[in-house]
C-alpha cells in the first residue's frame, strides 16, 4: 500500500491513543484522591453537596451532611476531597484571610453621590413633563369625525364592521 494513504489512519490512531491516555490519567488521579480520604475530611459530591466523611467502606462512604444526619454514598460520587481550611471557608463561612474592612469607605445604596449633584437640587434645565390626563380632554369631541356626522354609539376601540 501507498504510505500516503496510510498517513490519515496513523494520525487518527495516534490522536485516539493520546485522548484515552489523558482520560486514564484523570481517572487514576480521581481514584487516588478517593483512596486518600479519611474520616473527618470534608468532601464535595459530584452533585455539589458538601459533607464530612464519617466511615469508609470498600465501595461506599458514610457522609455526615448535617449534625446527626448521615447518608451512604458510592465512592465514585465523591467529586473532590477538600482540605480543612477550604471546607470551613465554604461550609461555615470562615474567611479570616479576607475579612471585610469595616472602617473602609462606605458605598452608598444609590448613585446620587456619583453624579455630583445634591438630591435636594433640581439641576435639569428641562421643564417637567406632566403625564397625567387633563380634565378638559375627557369632554372634548373627537377631531377626526366629520362635523355633520353623528357618532353611532361606538366606544373606543370598536371598528366599523360590515
Amino acid at each position: 500500500m501507498n504510505p500516503v494513504t496510510l498517513l490519515p489512519f496513523i494520525v487518527l490512531i495516534g490522536a485516539m491513543f493520546l485522548m484515552t491516555r489523558s482520560a486514564k490519567k484523570k481517572q487514576a488521579a480521581a481514584a487516588q484522591m478517593r483512596n486518600e480520604m479519611q474520616p473527618g475530611t470534608g468532601v464535595r459530591t459530584i452533585g455539589g453537596m458538601y459533607a464530612t466523611v464519617k466511615e469508609l467502606h470498600d465501595d461506599t462512604v458514610l457522609l455526615e451532611i448535617a449534625p446527626g444526619v448521615h447518608a451512604v454514598y458510592a465512592k465514585n460520587a465523591i467529586g473532590a476531597v477538600l482540605d480543612d481550611a477550604e471546607y470551613n471557608r465554604i461550609v461555615h463561612g470562615d474567611d479570616d484571610e479576607n475579612a471585610l474592612d469595616i472602617d473602609g469607605a462606605v458605598v452608598p445604596d444609590d448613585a446620587s453621590s456619583l453624579t455630583g449633584a445634591d438630591a435636594d437640587e433640581d439641576t435639569s434645565d428641562d421643564a417637567k413633563i406632566d403625564l397625567g390626563k387633563k380634565a378638559d380632554a375627557d369632554d372634548a369631541e373627537p377631531t377626526d369625525a366629520e362635523p355633520g356626522k353623528k357618532s353611532e354609539g361606538k366606544t373606543d376601540g370598536e371598528a366599523d364592521a360590515k
